[in-house]
């Protein structure tokens, strides 16, 4: 476990500073709400907090070299329990929250925090997230629990509002293109890799690694045939879903978002710069289509990781959306 990563992420130093403030005061919470939109490093965050409460410094915490640092960077520390949802499964299993509460409630083995890490609790099913109520509303001394999630997650009230939350928030796109620039390559056209990844820093690595460009090309390309009834939504929808869907969905929204802006007359034309302008009696009519297939692509992709099948559900937005789709 890598957990001093997230001090190296500028955009995360306000979060860190209230965690160590809280704890200088004596108010670390016992239980934390992360939240945050892909690719600004809420799992390194997580696991730094993890760190800062179990590492055996506490002037100079997390620090990287006492004896509990070395065994979580080993992934061996036996006060530090996570929880994350098991390989091919779609959801985490109550069976996964009960053991977590269970080990909670037991005294620590190196005599500090008990730290219980659930990444992803937005994947928790009903079951499991009415489990920790009760260690929500009367949790152990010295025990914390840590939970990420997406700011549009699906956990119950009864849950979140029980716990401290910390949204995180994308930097300034000039921020974050120095930041690419110093710790990835500065031969790049970070800009476009920014805007697509919502000015996520990490997500635009893995946008600009997957190769932009082609998938921008591939994707313009199918929703032209999709238009023009030279390609099967089953067809497109499984290529989609095979190669970066999540990628693919965030340039869907993207590309929905800049017609709303031509349709509106404030975006200017490709070929002449001059702008555009729709005839009024089809303005209204296009731009609801546009708006009703934007909200589709969004829960979309809110709900792509959860046990719904991704496959029919992007084939139904698809048919749906085909006259917002219309080039």
């Amino acid at each position: 476990m890598d957990f001093l990563k997230a001090q190296k992420m500028f955009w995360l130093d306000d979060a860190i500073g209230r965690i160590r403030q809280a704890a200088a005061q004596g108010r670390l919470p016992h239980s934390l709400l992360l939240l945050s939109a892909p690719g600004l490093g809420v799992e390194s965050l997580a696991q730094w907090t993890l760190a800062f409460a179990l590492c055996d410094r506490k002037l100079e915490r997390p620090c990287g070299v006492c004896a509990s640092c070395l065994l979580l960077k080993a992934d061996n520390h036996p006060d530090a329990l996570i929880v994350r949802v098991e390989e091919e499964a779609k959801q985490i299993k109550v069976e996964q929250v009960r053991a977590l509460i269970e080990a909670l409630t037991l005294k620590s083995y190196r005599g500090g925090y008990k730290v219980g890490l659930i990444e992803g609790a937005e994947l928790l099913n009903a079951n499991g997230a009415n489990a920790f109520l009760k260690t929500l509303e009367e949790p152990t001394q010295d025990t914390l629990l840590i939970l990420t999630a997406n700011p549009n997650h699906r956990l119950p009230a009864t849950v979140s509002s029980r716990c401290l939350r910390l949204k995180l928030r994308a930097p300034a796109l000039g921020e974050a293109r120095a930041w690419l620039n110093e710790h990835v390559g500065a031969d790049r056209d970070w800009d476009a890799a920014l805007a697509l990844a919502g000015g996520a820093p990490l997500l635009a690595c893995d946008i600009d690694a997957a190769g932009l460009a082609a998938i921008d090309a591939n994707m313009r390309a199918g929703i032209k045939q999709l238009s023009a009834g030279e390609v099967d939504v089953t067809l497109l929808a499984e290529q989609w879903v095979r190669s970066h869907l999540q990628l693919r969905i965030l340039w869907l929204e993207n590309w929905i978002t800049t017609r709303v802006r031509i349709s509106l007359g404030v975006a200017e034309s490709a070929p002449n710069g001059t702008p555009v302008r729709l005839p009024d009696t089809r303005v209204r009519a296009k731009i609801c289509q546009l708006y009703d297939l934007l909200d589709s692509a969004r829960q979309f992709r809110r709900l792509s990781q959860t046990g719904m099948n991704q496959q029919l559900a992007l084939e139904t937005l698809l048919q749906a959306g085909l006259g917002a789709l219309s080039v």
